[in-house]
């Protein structure tokens, strides 16, 4: 999990969204930043995406879903270093802590849909119970570009302050196409889905996704993930992982934050070690 002193470490806070990724994260759901990554970045990625898919084959994606057509990999930080770097992303982590507050890694999921493939009905990655309820914050980061004809992620411009949509039901879509290199951000309440790709281009991506600090990750990282792997993960990324206490009180374990197992840290302080005042 990302505290806030951790964010501050990282020079990363709510300010780091401008005034304008704020009013159309708050507005209209999303925001989309070109020229994060470049073509070489780009490039080690995509081929990273093949080495893996070649590995996994058919049982590609198996972690979470296997989509027939859409070569998957799940659970991606126990398999490469790689994509480390897309936990670095500070728009989507600014949007995550402007939305979230204190967050983690909700799950982490690399998709290539090939020709006639990759259509989604229209969702919410998380039902709203409560009108104001804010629990997800997502991104997609581009390998390649994303067309009108490779089958854009389709969205509905302020359809995050609704109800939840009626899966499978017939609503008026944008499509967000976006260059490689570029991240696509936005409030996991927001009505979207895949789009079928018509062509016979590729369309590497990896869609990152975080939650609030206090619920269930959609990837159970600390069964997921090895510890003697996890030992050698950067603090931030072990964090993210689950190694950390919400509000220094939930996810402890004895009265220490869980980062203290892996033996690389001592923790953030928890509630029982504040000083009470005079």
């Amino acid at each position: 999990m990302y505290t806030k002193q951790a964010l501050r470490e990282l020079g990363l806070t709510g300010s780091e969204l401008t005034p304008e990724w704020r009013r159309a994260l708050d507005e209209q759901g999303y925001f989309l930043v070109e020229g994060v990554y470049s073509k070489a970045e780009c490039r080690e990625m995509a081929e990273e995406f093949d080495r893996l898919t070649a590995v996994e084959r058919e049982q590609g994606g198996h972690e979470v879903h296997v989509e027939p057509g859409a070569p998957r990999i799940s659970n991606v930080f126990n398999k490469t270093a790689v994509y480390d770097r897309c936990l670095e992303c500070k728009p989507l982590l600014a949007a995550a802590q402007h939305l979230l507050g204190e967050f983690k890694l909700h799950g982490a999921n690399l998709r290539d849909p090939l020709k006639g493939q990759g259509h989604q009905d229209l969702h919410a990655d998380v039902p709203k119970y409560f009108p104001d309820d804010w629990w997800v914050a997502n991104g997609i980061l581009l390998f390649d570009d994303m067309t009108l004809e490779n089958g854009p992620t389709r969205l509905v411009p302020g359809s995050h302050l609704l109800d939840n949509p009626d899966y499978g039901g017939d609503y008026e879509t944008i499509p967000a196409e976006m260059r490689k290199g570029s991240v696509l951000v936005w409030d996991g309440a927001l009505w979207h889905g895949g789009g079928a790709n018509r062509t016979d281009e590729r369309r590497y991506g990896i869609a990152m996704n975080y939650c609030a600090g206090f619920i269930r990750q959609q990837e159970n990282q600390q069964l997921g993930v090895p510890p003697v792997l996890v030992r050698e993960f950067p603090p931030r990324l072990q964090q993210l992982v689950g190694y950390s206490v919400y509000n220094g009180l939930i996810g402890h374990i004895d009265k220490h934050d869980p980062r203290e197992l892996l033996g690389t840290a001592d923790g953030n302080r928890m509630v029982w070690d504040a000083v009470p005042s005079r």
